[in-house]
């Protein structure tokens, strides 16, 4: 697959979770940064990265979790044949020209 589609794929699949998750996790202040799948370890894992304006506590990333987690069940399609939904937050502090 080539990178621009592989590119479109993803972008596409952020759009999609984001047009599902931001308004229903805009209260506490966070939004969706990025969305994509990957294979680890055998398992095909579904990831949903979180970023905000704030430092983003484990309370935040569980209550989000929750709000999330009830979301994708309702849109299972998304989700294909995932075998693992991860979410977590964006990593702050690193530099991105490393």
């Amino acid at each position: 697959m080539s990178h621009s589609l592989l590119f479109r794929r993803w972008s596409k699949l952020k759009e999609t979770v984001s047009q599902l998750v931001d308004e229903q996790i805009k209260d506490l202040n966070v939004y969706v940064f990025d969305a994509f799948t990957e294979e680890v370890e055998g398992k095909k894992v579904f990831n949903i990265v979180l970023d905000s304006d704030e430092v983003i506590d484990l309370n935040k990333i569980t209550d989000a979790s929750r709000i999330i987690n009830k979301i994708m069940d309702e849109h299972e399609s998304v989700l294909g044949d995932i075998d693992e939904l991860d979410i977590y937050s964006n990593e702050k502090g690193a530099n991105e020209d490393e």
